[in-house]
């Protein structure tokens, strides 16, 4: 078991949000960033708005291309933190009784310029997705090169640079976000718990 599940549950009961560094390793973000094909921008598609029913493409709300992840088909790279999202959903079952039964995760890439403007995870008419779950894979991120993650806080904004191997799990259905632009490709794997299982509607 990871030595952060405490922490991100702690995080999750006092403040509906947490935020972890070395999730993953340097070691494993490398072996990630190593699978050509995952990023490369011919094998993405055009991320959009809504669900299944309503998707529509917009740039001006977003601008990021995404591939989907499956724990049957993904490299072994992907799998080690695939598992570990397994992992996690049994811990915070056991801890906040979240009754969380899956999960649904994609590539992210936000070419340089880019955004996704405030919005929140969890749509009106399908309230599925209880826990959002982003693992940054940008190795050496300086904070002048933008493309902060902003948590719109009761009291406050929180702003979270995309650093390789940290992990950030909040609220989806309370915690409005967005996603800043960046003066240089943002990669992450960005997924939801949900408390049903995945539909398999991604290809």
């Amino acid at each position: 078991m990871s030595p952060h599940f405490e922490a991100i549950a702690d995080g999750l009961a006092e403040h509906g949000y947490a935020v972890i560094d070395q999730f993953l390793s340097q070691q494993e973000v490398g072996a990630i960033l190593e699978l050509e094909e995952l990023r490369n921008t011919a094998n993405m598609k055009r991320a959009g708005i809504g669900n299944s029913q309503s998707l529509q493409v917009q740039e001006g709300i977003r601008g990021d291309y995404i591939n989907w992840l499956d724990r049957e088909t993904s490299p072994q790279p992907v799998k080690v933190y695939l598992t570990r999202l397994d992992e996690l959903i049994a811990f915070l079952n056991q801890s906040l009784y979240l009754s969380l039964k899956d999960y649904e995760a994609h590539f992210t890439k936000y070419p340089p310029g880019t955004f996704y403007k405030r919005h929140l995870d969890q749509f009106k008419y399908d309230d599925h997705r209880r826990l959002s779950v982003i693992c940054y894979l940008n190795p050496e991120w300086k904070e002048e090169e933008g493309g902060a993650l902003r948590m719109y806080l009761l009291d406050k904004t929180l702003d979270v640079l995309p650093e390789a191997g940290r992990l950030v799990c909040f609220r989806s259905d309370i915690i409005e976000h967005e996603v800043l632009p960046a003066t240089r490709e943002r990669l992450s794997i960005t997924g939801w718990m949900l408390d049903r299982l995945a539909a398999l509607k991604h290809l």
